[in-house]
């Protein structure tokens, strides 16, 4: 597995026309070598890939562990005699790399500045595409991760009466994820009106996401507290439409995607995926979704592919990505004091035939009385 998505990183090497790459954030490297305890901030490892020799670096108190695992990796631990420095240009030399490609988008200024001081000729190149595509054991990691946020937000229901604060709730999430051996991917958003506790007719979006193994998930639901009163119905209604809509859209244009006399592929464009939802909310009498209708996902919350009015990516299989249509409104609006807004998300895995969806909370009108 490991060795197929090395393989990978040397065709995109290739692809881009450097020398070798130096890949420094911890998504990528946790990707490429399937361990996932470094620190961002301290930024204790970096990778140095080349066609011929794939490289490690660490410090001594991650060496001796990263030295135990499988994962093809030459482990350089650096020591006061062996620093990155000259371990860096040993390693251009020794491949005479007349270009060398960076994460841009993730390293640091002070960092470029540092190795730019070493080596001139530095080439972003994104990375992050060779993660798109998810193997069958990604997916059942996303797969077990939103399992565990199901059974989390059906035990978070249970909780959730007039009278309790936002921070409670948060933390029964947290509480119950960790007591199934995860964690939460990412600090929960639990929004209701006041701060402190949940108010009567009051919608109360609850986005929330697990990571089990190094991969996430990410859902998002709506409840309101009491009756809810007829514009309400119809805003939820129109959410859980718009969704529906977008998912309907890839179940049309994807039931002939390919045929088996010319196997020619359907194209399926991730734009026309976000104006599927997007128009049949304005079609309601409404504002455009504020933001994109979908992303990526995977060892990161936010990852590609983007599904959005600007993008450019096509669907493909193995793809993996939420769907969350939302209409917000201020306080005030339509007769409704402090309405909030309404979202309804979950992720699907799209198998080259049609999208699977990952997320199997009830997407009902919840009404809590």
């Amino acid at each position: 597995m490991y060795l197929d998505r090395l393989n990978n990183l040397k065709k995109l090497i290739e692809k881009e026309k450097v020398g070798g790459v130096l890949v420094s954030s911890v998504a990528n490297i946790t990707y490429l070598i399937g361990y996932a305890n470094f620190s961002k901030e301290e930024r204790d490892c970096y990778l140095l890939v080349s066609q011929k020799e794939q490289m490690l670096v660490t410090h001594s108190l991650l060496a001796l562990e990263l030295k135990g695992i499988d994962h093809g990796f030459k482990v350089m631990e650096l020591t006061a005699r062996s620093k990155f420095k000259n371990i860096f240009l040993s390693f251009i030399k020794r491949h005479s790399i007349k270009k060398l490609g960076i994460e841009e988008e993730d390293l640091r200024v002070s960092e470029f500045k540092r190795f730019s001081g070493f080596f001139k000729n530095l080439v972003g190149i994104n990375l992050e595409e060779l993660r798109i595509l998810k193997e069958e054991d990604e997916e059942e990691k996303i797969k077990k991760a939103c399992e565990i946020g199901d059974l989390a937000f059906e035990n978070v229901l249970q909780k959730l009466k007039v009278g309790v604060s936002e921070k409670e709730i948060a933390w029964e999430l947290e509480k119950f994820v960790r007591g199934e051996g995860a964690e939460l991917s990412f600090r929960s958003i639990v929004a209701f009106g006041k701060n402190s506790a949940i108010p009567h007719h009051q919608t109360d979006l609850m986005d929330f996401g697990v990571k089990y193994k190094n991969y996430c998930s990410d859902m998002t639901r709506t409840v309101i507290y009491g009756s809810a009163s007829k514009k309400q119905k119809e805003i939820y209604e129109v959410v859980k439409g718009a969704q529906e809509k977008a998912v309907g859209f890839v179940r049309l244009h994807s039931g002939s995607a390919v045929s088996d006399e010319n196997k020619k592929i359907k194209i399926i464009k991730l734009a026309d995926v976000d104006k599927a939802a997007r128009e049949f909310i304005l079609k309601s009498g409404y504002s455009s979704i504020p933001h994109s209708l979908g992303h990526g996902i995977g060892i990161e919350v936010h990852e590609r592919p983007h599904v959005s009015p600007r993008s450019s990516e096509i669907l493909e299989k193995g793809m993996v990505f939420s769907i969350e249509p939302g209409i917000y409104l201020p306080a005030g609006r339509h007769g409704i004091e402090d309405f909030g807004g309404v979202r309804i998300e979950d992720l699907f895995y799209f198998d080259g035939k049609s999208l699977v969806e990952l997320t199997h909370s009830k997407k009902e009108l919840i009404e809590l009385k």
